[in-house]
């Protein structure tokens, strides 16, 4: 083969790398509507790509942020008494739609809190957390966690105005009405969950001795004030993001394996196992309007 062909057929192969990198780039592009506060259409949101957090000032802010909702129990042993992270329900980092996306959680705050009936700062909200998810203690509001952890979401908030809302949904919809049956659960709890979840909801740890799945009940677990302890709100969850194991495709936590029935009867199942109490639960509510499922 002379030079000529040989710098051709490379250049061709070359530009055919480019071209499928430059369509998977595309492919890869994830968008969302954006709305302002009156329902006008703005520009299109795009998930940001992690490599680009280089290119802001304050990446090692976010970059900490990251690391501290990814590797919470690790980082904050002092301040989390479960062994969970953030990220044990904000799935694919907080960017995957009905996992509990962070993606509009800057923008929503300061907002009304149902369960404790007054005004939140974003602080509040991840407070509430740390004390009921993460069975643990609040941080200080301007602690270099809580800054790093709301930077993280600020970065991952993009160029969205305050007040407008990127077409993402939290969780998807659930039929409530349905009747939990917690044997039935136990049943799809040992076929579908347990293999990641340890059979008696203890979690299951890496080679290193991390947490690699979290545990769902026991006393290394969230607490009975956690939104996740409730029937509806974990079943909710379950049906869109879980089991994880078993989609072929796609990434992990694309859910839609169980229907409302199966996803009820699970968390029934495993949401009434024996878990921390958390005693401030009985100032939830505060006007008596609790939902069915809030555990007493």
């Amino acid at each position: 083969m002379n030079n000529f062909v040989f710098k051709s057929r490379f250049a061709s192969a070359l530009g055919l790398v480019l071209m499928l990198a430059a369509s998977q780039g595309v492919a890869d592009e994830v968008r969302y509507k954006v709305l302002d506060k009156d329902g006008k259409a703005l520009q299109d949101y795009v998930i940001p790509k992690d490599a680009d957090i280089a290119n802001h000032e304050n990446s090692e802010q976010i970059l900490y942020g990251k690391r501290l909702l990814n590797e919470t129990k690790r980082l904050m042993p002092d301040y989390v008494g479960a062994y969970m992270n953030c990220n044990s329900c904000h799935i694919e980092q907080g960017k995957k739609p009905q996992g509990a996306p962070y993606i509009n959680t800057v923008n929503s705050f300061p907002q009304m809190n149902p369960r404790a009936e007054r005004i939140f700062q974003l602080e509040d909200r991840i407070n509430g957390c740390m004390q009921r998810s993460m069975n643990g203690k609040p941080l200080a509001d301007d602690s270099k966690e809580m800054q790093a952890m709301i930077a993280y979401m600020k970065w991952l908030a993009q160029e969205v105005p305050h007040g407008a809302k990127v077409q993402i949904q939290n969780s998807g919809p659930l039929d409530t009405s349905l009747t939990p049956d917690p044997i039935r659960g136990a049943r799809i709890y040992a076929q579908q969950c347990a293999a990641c979840h340890g059979k008696e909801g203890e979690g299951t740890r890496d080679a290193s001795g991390e947490m690699a799945f979290p545990p769902l009940w026991g006393e290394e677990s969230f607490n009975l004030g956690a939104g996740m302890a409730r029937t509806y709100k974990a079943a909710a969850f379950i049906k869109y993001n879980m089991p994880m194991g078993v989609n072929s495709q796609g990434n992990w936590g694309e859910g839609g394996v169980l229907d409302d029935q199966d996803a009820v009867d699970v968390a029934e199942f495993f949401t009434h196992q024996p878990r921390p109490d958390y005693p401030d639960k009985i100032y939830d509510f505060p006007s008596g309007k609790r939902p069915k499922d809030f555990r007493n």
